[in-house]
């Protein structure tokens, strides 16, 4: 895919180098679009198409908000077996626009079937037709505005002309700019392991830095193997492991109304077959779709809409998960807890705080609070030999880890947020300017 220069570097300009990424290769079975259909007032990438030649097994979550997108609308409705393609757009969320906006997704959809039936016949041996049911929309930027149909539709073309059934590095770096938003750097991450003796490959690219906080998935997130497995495997194995990744992360309390995760299977790789995600075969590949999911959502958050530090709570000792869950999150979320950290303030008595109101029932006599290694409280009272300036000196660090012991159990979740920063104001209110 030749890169339009001019696109690439004005989305590069306030990311990473390119080496400070994996070198996420090809994936056989996947072709990746991008290209600037000019939903923004100034030029870059802001449609991206995946195109699943022989189409691609596949599972999703999607936000569980009262107020849902046109275009989550449209996903649960598609019942197919296969997907044959997924196309992300920015800049407008196609969100409360009503029959209009899913119209606007059906015209598209059927735009594209007649491209990509067109596209397999030239191309495939055996073509096939794809049909407007077998594609999916990923949708993400301003709620309730008109959506831009006929920008995309007439870009359709130009994603068509640009697919490569080859891709590299910059391609994928290319597609994680395309969905970004308020982003300030693009997400990706790959893993490698084996299902019997067969190496597979897990690749993914994600987008968020505001509006994040799981009650299903939070942002953007889109992930690819070319293992051959089961929409049912794929299902399970994505809700068993978005509880402690993408559901673990909070940067400001907010769902949004076009959260989804997706995973896609090419089936390339020949695998011994998966009947179940408790054989043992699976094992790796589960461990390895774990730590794509947790790198992702690390990343969101740590580029979090004017995050200065990435903040992990741990809630250890607990009598069930979701008690443990419930503290992690009371914290997470707690303004006054997040402005302290950018403050670099070792005010630990808003973590006090924090866990009492988290509504669960817990011995205070038992409660103990780290500092990154650092004693703060033990056993229900301020720690004996406690130094302010040594915790005061942490806190100037940019990753700071809080730990919480109940010492009433044997369960724990982690969970993962940011500083709030004067900056974050400043984004969210200038996002539509």
């Amino acid at each position: 895919m030749p890169l339009n220069l001019k696109n690439f570097v004005n989305s590069l300009a306030s990311m990473s180098k390119l080496q400070d990424f994996q070198d996420l290769d090809h994936i056989d079975g996947l072709s990746i679009s991008t290209i600037c259909a000019n939903l923004y007032n100034k030029p870059r990438d802001d449609l991206v198409m995946f195109y699943f030649r022989d189409g691609a097994n596949y599972a999703s979550v999607f936000t569980q908000s009262k107020i849902i997108s046109e275009n989550i609308k449209w996903n649960l409705n598609i019942k197919c077996k296969k997907i044959k393609s997924l196309l992300v757009n920015t800049r407008n969320a196609n969100a409360f626009t009503g029959s209009e906006g899913y119209k606007a997704l059906k015209e598209i959809a059927e735009e594209l079937s007649i491209q990509l039936s067109k596209k397999q016949n030239e191309d495939e041996d055996s073509p096939k037709k794809v049909l407007a049911n077998e594609i999916l929309f990923g949708c993400t930027g301003t709620i309730g505005e008109r959506y831009p149909t006929k920008k995309i539709k007439s870009n359709i073309s130009d994603l068509i002309k640009k697919i490569r059934y080859t891709q590299n590095k910059s391609i994928w770096v290319k597609a994680a700019l395309g969905i970004m938003t308020t982003d300030l750097k693009p997400k990706l991450a790959m893993e490698e392991c084996k299902i019997g003796d067969k190496k597979i490959k897990i690749y993914g690219i994600a987008k968020g830095s505001g509006m994040i906080f799981p009650n299903m998935a939070t942002t953007l997130g889109y992930i690819f193997t070319d293992a051959d497995l089961s929409n049912d495997v794929l299902s399970k194995l994505l809700k068993k492991n978005i509880d402690t990744t993408f559901n673990a992360i909070t940067c400001d309390g907010d769902t949004s109304t076009n959260d989804m995760v997706s995973i896609f299977s090419t089936g390339k790789v020949k695998n011994p077959i998966i009947k179940n995600i408790t054989d043992k075969k699976l094992y790796n590949f589960d461990k390895a779709l774990h730590s794509v999911l947790l790198n992702l959502s690390k990343r969101i958050v740590a580029d979090g809409e004017g995050a200065t530090k990435f903040i992990s709570i741990s809630v250890l000792k607990s009598k069930t998960q979701s008690d443990a869950k419930s503290v992690a999150f009371s914290i997470a979320n707690s303004n006054l807890v997040k402005t302290a950290i950018a403050g670099e303030d070792p005010n630990w008595g808003r973590i006090i705080m924090a866990i009492g109101k988290s509504g669960i029932n817990f011995d205070t006599n038992k409660l103990s609070i780290n500092f990154g290694d650092i004693k703060v409280v033990e056993n229900g009272k301020i720690f004996s030999n406690y130094n302010e300036s040594q915790v005061a000196t942490y806190m100037k660090s940019s990753s700071i880890d809080i730990s919480v012991s109940l010492n009433s159990g044997s369960k724990y979740f982690t969970a993962y947020t940011m500083d709030l920063t004067k900056k974050y104001i400043e984004i969210n209110a200038d996002y539509r300017s």
